[in-house]
C-alpha cells in the first residue's frame, strides 16, 4: 500500500502552509482571538480562494469531491497554524448534507465560501453520547416544530445554517427516531448565545423555542438519521485527529528548537541525556498517533461501517493519549514559560486538550472500540 501523499495533496498543504506563515502567524492569531468576533473574515475569504471550502463538496455542487485523506492533509496544516476560523464546523456540516442527499444549493454556497455551517448536536445531559437527544421534532403543517437546547455548538454564532439533531419519535436514547434538520440561523424562535472557549475557538449555546421549519429542511429520511449521524461523527473525529497531529508536530518542533537554544551550565539543555529521552518518547507517541490517524482517514472511504468505527475510535483514543503526553512534556521542558499566554506552546496544549474532549474523549472511544463486534471472543 502506498502511504505517500499525491502531488495535488502536497500542493494544497504547501499553499496553506505558506499562507499561514505569511499572514496567520502566532501574533496575528492572538489578535484575531482577542477581537470581538473572534474570527477573521479575511482569513475565511483566503481559505475559500485557496479552494479549501470547496474541497470536501461533491463536484455536482461546485466542489472538488475531496476524500478524507485530502481533508487529512488540510486539517494537519490548520492544526499546525492553530487556525480558529469555522472550517471544521463547516465541513462537518457539509458532510451531514452530503450524506443526507439533497440540499445542493447549501453545498454550493459552502463550496464558494458564502455559507458557514455549525452542528448543533450535544445537549446538557448527553456528554459524548450524541444519540442522547431530548430536543423534539413534532409535525407542524407541512413541516416540523423544533423545541430543545443544544450546548457547546462550535462556531454557532458564525453559522448561517445549523445542522440540528432532534427526536421525532421514541425515547431519549433510542437509536431509532433521530431526525436531522438544516435550520437557518435567522429562524424565529432560534436563540444563539456565543462565547470563547479555553483554546481560543468560538462556541455557542442554542435554544430552539418552537422553531418551525419546512419539510425540505430535513436531512435524510424522518426518524432514520442514526446512520448519517454515526458516519458524520466518525468523519469529524478523523478530521480532529488530523488537526491534532499538526498541532502536536508544531509543538514537538518548537520544543526541540527550545532545547537547542536554552542554555544551562554553559551548554544547551538539549545535550542532557534525560531530556533527549523525553524528546524520543514524544516522537514515538507522535508517530504512532500519525499512523492510527491516517488509517482512520483511509477507512472512511470504505463501505464497512464496523471497520470504520473501529479505526476511528482507535485513532481518537491513541491521538488523545499522545496529545496529553506531548502537551505535558512540552510544557515541562519549556519550564514556567510553557504555560504563559505569550508562548505558542501553551496555546497548542490548550487546543490539544479541547480536541481530546470533542466528539468523544479517549475513554468514550476506548469503550466504543471494545463494544464493536469481534473484539471479544464468543463464549464456548
Amino acid at each position: 500500500m502506498n502511504f505517500n501523499f499525491k502531488e495535488e495533496q502536497l500542493q494544497f498543504a504547501d499553499a496553506l502552509r505558506r499562507w499561514i506563515g505569511r499572514d496567520y502567524g502566532f501574533e496575528a492569531r492572538r489578535a484575531i482571538v482577542r477581537s470581538e468576533a473572534g474570527v477573521s473574515d479575511a482569513a475565511w475569504a483566503t481559505l475559500a480562494e485557496l479552494g479549501m471550502t470547496a474541497l470536501p463538496v461533491p463536484e455536482q455542487h461546485g466542489g472538488f469531491d475531496g476524500s478524507a485523506v485530502d481533508m487529512f492533509v488540510v486539517m494537519q496544516e490548520l492544526g499546525r497554524g492553530l487556525v480558529v476560523e469555522p472550517y471544521l464546523a463547516t465541513v462537518l456540516g457539509a458532510e451531514f448534507l452530503r450524506l443526507g442527499g439533497g440540499h445542493g444549493e447549501l453545498l454550493e454556497q459552502v463550496a464558494g465560501g458564502a455559507l458557514k455551517l455549525a452542528c448543533a448536536l450535544g445537549e446538557r445531559q448527553s456528554r459524548h453520547d450524541m444519540t442522547d437527544i431530548a430536543t423534539r421534532a413534532e409535525a407542524h403543517g407541512d413541516g416540523y416544530r423544533l423545541s430543545g437546547e443544544k450546548k457547546v455548538v462550535l462556531h454557532g454564532v458564525e453559522a448561517g445554517v445549523l445542522v440540528v439533531t432532534a427526536r421525532s419519535r421514541g425515547q431519549q436514547r433510542d437509536a431509532d427516531g433521530i431526525t436531522l434538520f438544516a435550520v437557518p440561523a435567522d429562524s424565529p424562535g432560534l436563540r444563539v448565545t456565543g462565547y470563547r472557549t479555553l483554546d481560543g475557538m468560538r462556541a455557542a449555546d442554542v435554544v430552539l423555542d418552537g422553531v418551525v421549519v419546512p419539510a425540505g429542511a430535513r436531512i435524510g429520511a424522518e426518524g432514520e438519521g442514526m446512520a448519517i449521524l454515526d458516519a458524520a461523527l466518525d468523519y469529524g473525529a478523523a478530521l480532529l485527529c488530523a488537526e491534532a497531529l499538526g498541532a502536536m508536530q508544531a509543538l514537538f518542533d518548537a520544543t526541540f528548537d527550545y532545547l537547542k537554544t536554552r542554555q544551562q551550565f554553559g551548554v544547551p539543555i538539549g545535550k542532557f541525556q534525560s531530556l533527549q529521552h523525553r524528546m524520543a518518547d514524544m516522537y514515538m507517541h507522535l508517530e504512532q498517533a500519525r499512523s492510527m490517524a491516517l488509517l482512520a482517514a483511509m477507512r472512511l472511504a470504505g463501505d464497512d461501517a464496523e471497520e470504520r468505527r473501529r479505526a476511528v475510535s482507535a485513532a481518537k483514543y491513541r491521538v488523545g493519549q499522545a496529545a496529553r503526553f506531548i502537551g505535558q512534556q512540552a510544557v515541562q521542558l519549556h519550564g514556567g514559560m510553557g504555560v504563559t499566554d505569550e508562548l505558542a506552546a501553551s496555546h497548542y496544549f490548550k487546543r490539544l486538550a479541547m480536541i481530546e474532549l470533542t466528539l468523544g474523549d479517549s475513554d468514550h472511544h476506548l469503550a466504543r472500540f471494545i463494544a464493536q463486534p469481534g473484539f471479544r471472543a464468543e463464549a464456548a
